[in-house]
């Protein structure tokens, strides 16, 4: 128990308690009386005795419990307060967190000695009993309130779920903890907040008044290791108190897979390259042990040195405490390699790491590849002769390069001859396209200018609705501001350092199979549109009016593009999806019994849409998750027994993620709250109100005594 103003109380008993006992040594000053006798009297000579100066104070109840009180009134005076880990308010929302760096096993520290078979607890485990130990400490109904206090819990990783709203019952909250799971998907703490904040009170907007609370507060508590990105894009309510449960240590070692992916060579297809980008957070230089395995044999093993982590500069701690360890004021090292193989077949790739020294987060140690087959490409450059686009592929080592008239390949569309071309560029021309509704004659269909089925790049011409965007009319200069870096057509662009002269401006309408690949200051600059029968990517704008095609950049850019809209896939690398986010793939239209098998073999039945997409998710381990169907595949798919079959690889590789060392405190948009380990994450609560109760009790009992003395 603690005292919040011990001193002033100190002053206030000096005075009082001697008073109180000054007051029984007066002596009174009383009548002579003559009486007959003194029997009756007995009483009277006990006062006379206990009046005089300095004698030994006799037993008496009613000094006893007038001390009482002035020792109640006194202490409730010094603000007691006692730890507790029950909360400030009576309604109160508990949010964990279960992303991947969670699997952390230093969630307990194991003893010197301690047996074998025992395992370190995960962040996860020590977050769910910390969970478990704010249930038990909830007040339960009393005399005075018969709801007691309420609680509800969400849990959250990239998205964020409410899996027990407010209630009082212990047994619903404890069920609801523990039946949180583990998942490898980043944490991301805004989606988590805007749940939370639902359920709280607000400020609002009062005439003569200004913002006056609405609503009940809640205490939050949040149970995680800190390592939540978006932290800085969340406000705490004013009438809520934030609590920041920090599980993990802030020097936890690890070493993962922060980056994999595959490329082949343009000039020799069969040539495969896998890279592979580590990331260690411990203090000293690590050794691992790279294994890659093909279709379940091992066909390298290499062993690589990953640099230590090493602490940020002054300029970026400026304003922190430098006696505080946290895992935030580190900066992992980095390392990385690269497989080259020779293998023109398709397959599965498992890139592993083992170290010999402890390694806290595993679900990072572990990464996959889908790796489609070798294959030389034909693509079909339609154009009236544009030099600066034919030179981009003299490196590529292609099929077929065939140079065509806007008219030639308009004809040649007309009469279904484009099919032995995996890819068209249309350079500043779109071909007259039929359009109609479904099951309309041919004669009813119109002619328009759009996307050719198939799949193309198209530069410098804009597709219009549906399958397009709205042309808003030329503009003067542009700059990109933003691009997606993750897309493979993008990923060696250099957009950054392009500057456009003349800009051509474009909006998306809403509901549309269009998405913004990269934006511009003056709009949408680099296009992705999906349909049932198109895949394009779309530069509304002339490449030649700007300087993307003195960088080599614009050479990568198209050599990228062409392989991502290829039959391999989305790029040479294969399906890809992370952990988090929905898994989507378009099987062939007709495919029928469309199924996917996850990475612990469960199976789950999907509906395709008109156009011949599925989707599944959010998807939230990390593996092999395979669609299968009965059908065609395309030149990327397996058939395995009859049917179609589609690896989909789901790979954390997230640095973030993988940085785990625990935060000394969470940095929101409008406060900065302080971490709370086990050993103070209790909180105070008041005893004073009670000590008043207690000296209210007192007063009554000595008021019944004093009657009951003087009563004749």
């Amino acid at each position: 128990m603690t005292f919040a103003t011990p001193i002033l109380a100190g002053i206030a008993a000096a005075v009082a308690v001697p008073a109180l006992i000054i007051l029984y040594f007066l002596k009174l000053r009383r009548r002579d009386l003559e009486v007959s006798t003194t029997l009756l009297w007995k009483k009277a000579i006990q006062d006379l005795q206990a009046n005089a100066p300095f004698q030994k104070l006799r037993n008496n109840i009613l000094l006893f419990l007038q001390l009482l009180v002035l020792a109640a009134a006194l202490l409730a005076l010094a603000q007691p307060e006692y730890r507790d880990t029950g909360l400030t308010n009576a309604r109160h929302i508990i949010v964990i967190d279960n992303s991947a760096s969670m699997n952390a096993t230093d969630g307990r520290v194991l003893p010197p000695g301690a047996p074998p078979e025992s395992t370190p607890t995960t962040r996860l485990d020590a977050a769910k009993q910390r969970a478990l130990q704010l249930v038990d400490a909830l007040k339960e109904p009393g005399v005075f309130d018969n709801r007691g206090e309420e609680a509800m819990v969400i849990v959250f990783n990239t998205t964020a779920q409410v899996l027990q709203t407010f209630t009082s019952s212990k047994s619903d909250l404890r069920n609801a903890i523990n039946g949180i799971q583990p998942t490898d998907a980043p944490g991301y703490l805004e989606r988590a907040w805007a749940l939370a904040d639902a359920y709280t009170g607000k400020k609002v907007f009062q005439e003569d008044v200004g913002f006056v609370p609405v609503g009940p507060g809640a205490t939050v508590h949040l149970l995680s290791d800190g390592r939540l990105p978006d932290a800085g894009k969340v406000q705490r309510g004013e009438t809520d108190a934030v609590f920041f449960h920090r599980v993990g240590t802030p020097d936890a070692a690890n070493v993962g897979i922060t980056g994999i992916r595959a490329e082949r060579a343009f000039d020799n297809p069969a040539r495969l390259s896998i890279f592979v980008g580590l990331q260690s957070t411990a203090r000293q230089p690590r050794s691992v042990d790279v294994e890659l395995i093909i279709d379940g044999a091992t066909t390298n093993v290499r062993d690589v040195v990953v640099g230590a982590a090493k602490p940020k500069d002054a300029a970026a701690l400026e304003g922190e405490d430098p006696g505080e360890d946290s895992g935030d004021r580190w900066v992992p090292g980095l390392g990385g390699f690269v497989f080259p193989i020779d293998r023109a077949e398709g397959g599965i790739a498992t890139v592993r790491i083992s170290t010999r020294e402890p390694d806290a987060l595993p679900s990072d140690n572990i990464g996959y590849l889908v790796i489609p087959p070798a294959k030389r490409l034909a693509v079909a450059l339609v154009s009236e002769g544009n030099l600066l686009v034919q030179s981009a592929f003299r490196g590529m080592k292609l099929s077929a390069l065939d140079v065509i008239k806007p008219a030639q390949f308009q004809q040649m569309l007309d009469d279904g001859r484009t099919s032995q071309y995996d890819v068209f560029v249309l350079d500043r021309f779109l071909p007259q396209v039929r359009v109609g509704s479904v099951g309309a004659g041919e004669a009813s269909a119109a002619r328009v200018p759009g996307l050719p089925p198939g799949r193309s790049v198209v530069l410098g011409a804009v597709p219009p609705p549906p399958l397009g965007v709205v042309d808003e009319g030329p503009a003067e200069g542009a700059v990109f501001a933003d691009f997606r870096r993750d897309h493979p057509a993008l990923a060696l662009s250099a957009l950054d350092k392009v500057t456009i002269s003349k800009f051509r401006r474009v909006s998306v309408r809403p509901d549309t199979p269009v998405r913004v690949l990269a934006s511009t200051d003056k709009g949408p600059g680099v296009l992705e549109v999906s349909d049932a029968s198109v895949l394009s990517i779309v530069i509304p704008w002339d490449p030649a009016d700007s300087d993307w095609w003195l960088d080599p950049g614009w050479v990568l850019f198209m050599a990228g593009a062409v392989l991502y809209l290829s039959d391999s896939g989305a790029g040479t690398g294969g399906d890809m999806v992370r952990p988090g986010d929905t898994l989507r793939t378009r099987v062939p239209i007709g495919s029928r019994d469309v199924r996917l098998t996850t990475p612990d073999n469960a199976r789950h039945n999907l509906e395709p849409a008109g156009d011949g997409s599925v989707a599944f998710g959010p998807v939230l381990r990390n593996g092999i998750y395979t669609v299968s169907w009965d059908g065609p595949g395309t030149a990327a798919d397996f058939v395995v027994d009859g049917r179609a079959r589609r690896p989909v690889a789901a790979n954390l590789a997230d640095p973030n993620e993988s940085d785990i060392g625990a935060a000394s405190r969470l940095d929101l948009a409008n406060d900065r709250v302080s971490a709370r380990g086990d050993e103070d994450a209790a909180l105070r609560r008041k005893v004073w109100p009670y000590l008043l109760l207690a000296a209210l009790a007192v007063i009554m009992l000595e008021w019944w005594v004093y009657n009951r003395k003087v009563a004749i």
